[in-house]
C-alpha cells in the first residue's frame, strides 16, 4: 500500500506557539480564509478571527470558529454575557495580524484612523507586523484613492500582499483577485522567520541632524528629519535585534521595546555616545547627517544684530564614521551613508574605502523625492566588493527593509 504524502506546508508543527490574528472584511474572497485557517492550525498556530460588520454577509462565524477553535469576534462586547473584547489585548496578543480580504473601505479607515469597529480599532492597537491582502474589482483597485491608501499603508511599514490578475466576482478579468491561501501561508512563515533573524544581535544606529551652537539661539545644522534612521532602527528591532538609536534633534519618537533611544544635540555628543557603545555592537549603521563644521566657540549670550557683520570661525567636527572604521573588528559590520550632489558613485566609493565600511548607502539630491524632507528615498547600495545595487524611489520604511535585507545577507555569509 502506497504511503500517503504529507503536505510539506504542514510539517513539523513549525508554527507551534505562534499567535495569528486574522481580520476579515466584507469581500467575496472571504471564502478562501477557511483553507488558510486549516493550514495555520495544522502547522501548530493559534488563530483568532475578527469580523468587520460586513464580513457576516460573506461567510459564517460558525465555520471559522469551528476551524480556529476560538469564537469569532465582531463586537466590542458580548451583549449576552457583558464580556468585553479588548482591542488593546488583541493587538498585543498577536505575532502577526493579517487582514484578508481587506476592502477599499477598510483600507481607507486604516489610513485615516476611523475606528468604528473592533477590527480597525484592534489594527490601530497592534504591535506586531501587519499583512494586508486586498481584494476588489479591478477598477476599484486602480482608483487613485485606493492606490494612495495602499501607498500610505506601505509607508506605515505594512506588508501588502498584492492581488493577482484573474476572474473577479464581477465577471471581469483583471487585477484585484486576492492571493491564494497557500501563498499567504508562505508569506506569514517568511514574516515570522524575519522576526527572529537578528535575535541576539546588537545594532547601533545614528539618526537625524546635529546642531552646532553659534549662541544660545542660533546653530549650524541641516534639514535631516531623522526618518531614515528611525525607520532602519524599527526594521532591525522588528527582526529581533537589540537596537541603540542615537538621535540628533528631531520631532520623531519611538516605542518599540527593543530600541533604546539616546538623544543628543551636537556632533561631539553623538561621537562620545557612538564610541562608547560601538564595541558592544555587532552592527553599526551611521545614517545621521552630522554637521561637518562647528564654531570654535559658542557665544554665551545671544549675539545682537548690529551694522557690523560678525565673523564666525569654524573648525571641523569629529569624524564618527572614520573613528568607528578604525575600531571595527572582523566580527563587526559598519555601514555608512553618502548624500551627494555630483560625482555620486565616485565620491561614495571613496568614502566606502576610506572609512573601512562594509557597504555604503548612496542617495543623490538630483533624484526627485530623495534625501532630506521627504518620506521617500531613492538609494544605491555599494558594498566593499564594489557590487552596486540600485533601487527605485520608495518610502523610507521600504528602503529600510532593503538596507536590512542587505545586512542580513552579509551576516549570513
Amino acid at each position: 500500500m502506497q504511503k500517503r504524502k504529507t503536505n510539506s506546508l504542514w510539517s513539523h508543527n513549525m508554527l507551534t506557539g505562534k499567535k495569528i490574528l486574522i481580520g476579515i472584511t466584507g469581500g467575496i474572497a472571504a471564502y478562501k480564509i477557511p483553507t488558510l485557517v486549516r493550514l495555520l492550525k495544522k502547522a501548530g498556530a493559534e488563530v483568532q478571527i475578527l469580523f468587520s460588520p460586513m464580513a457576516h454577509e460573506f461567510i459564517t462565524p460558525l465555520t471559522l470558529s469551528t476551524l480556529s477553535g476560538n469564537p469569532v469576534l465582531t463586537d466590542f462586547h458580548n451583549p449576552e454575557t457583558g464580556e468585553w473584547n479588548s482591542h488593546v489585548e488583541l493587538g498585543m496578543w498577536a505575532d502577526i495580524f493579517l487582514v484578508a480580504p481587506v476592502t477599499a473601505s477598510t483600507m481607507g479607515k486604516m489610513v485615516n484612523g476611523i475606528a468604528d469597529n473592533l477590527l480597525v480599532t484592534t489594527y490601530l492597537s497592534a504591535k506586531c507586523p501587519v499583512l494586508l491582502a486586498p481584494a476588489m474589482d479591478m477598477d476599484m483597485y486602480k482608483h487613485p484613492s485606493t492606490k494612495a491608501n495602499v501607498d500610505k499603508l506601505k509607508e506605515f511599514g505594512h506588508v501588502i500582499i498584492e492581488p493577482k490578475e484573474g476572474e473577479l466576482a464581477s465577471g471581469l478579468c483583471g487585477e484585484g483577485r486576492m492571493e491564494e491561501p497557500e501563498e499567504i501561508f508562505k508569506i506569514i512563515l517568511d514574516q515570522l522567520k524575519k522576526k527572529a533573524e537578528l535575535k541576539n544581535k546588537t545594532a547601533l544606529i545614528t539618526a537625524g541632524p546635529t546642531y552646532e551652537a553659534i549662541d544660545p539661539v542660533r546653530f549650524i545644522g541641516n534639514h535631516s528629519s531623522g526618518l531614515m534612521g528611525y525607520s532602519i532602527a524599527e526594521e532591525l528591532a522588528s527582526r529581533g535585534a537589540k537596537v541603540i538609536l542615537i538621535s540628533g534633534p528631531t520631532h520623531l519618537n519611538i516605542e518599540h521595546s527593543n530600541i533604546k533611544l539616546i538623544r543628543v544635540e551636537s556632533a561631539d555628543e553623538m561621537y562620545d555616545v557612538a564610541v562608547e557603545n560601538f564595541s558592544a555592537s555587532d552592527v553599526a549603521i551611521m545614517s545621521a547627517a552630522v554637521a561637518d563644521y562647528k564654531p570654535v566657540k559658542a557665544a554665551p549670550k545671544k549675539i545682537k544684530k548690529t551694522t557690523k557683520t560678525p565673523e564666525i570661525k569654524l573648525i571641523t567636527t569629529p569624524d564618527i564614521l572614520a573613528e568607528l572604521g578604525k575600531q571595527k573588528t572582523k566580527d563587526q559590520l559598519l555601514i555608512g551613508f553618502a548624500l551627494e550632489t555630483d560625482n555620486e558613485l565616485e565620491n561614495a566609493g571613496k568614502k566606502l574605502k576610506n572609512k573601512n565600511l562594509d557597504f555604503i548607502v548612496l542617495n543623490s539630491l538630483k533624484d526627485k523625492g530623495a534625501g532630506f524632507r521627504h518620506a521617500t528615498n531613492k538609494v544605491t547600495i555599494i558594498d566593499k566588493d564594489q557590487k552596486i545595487e540600485k533601487f527605485e524611489l520608495k518610502s523610507k520604511k521600504e528602503v529600510a527593509v532593503d538596507i536590512v535585507d542587505k545586512l542580513v545577507g552579509l551576516l549570513a555569509s
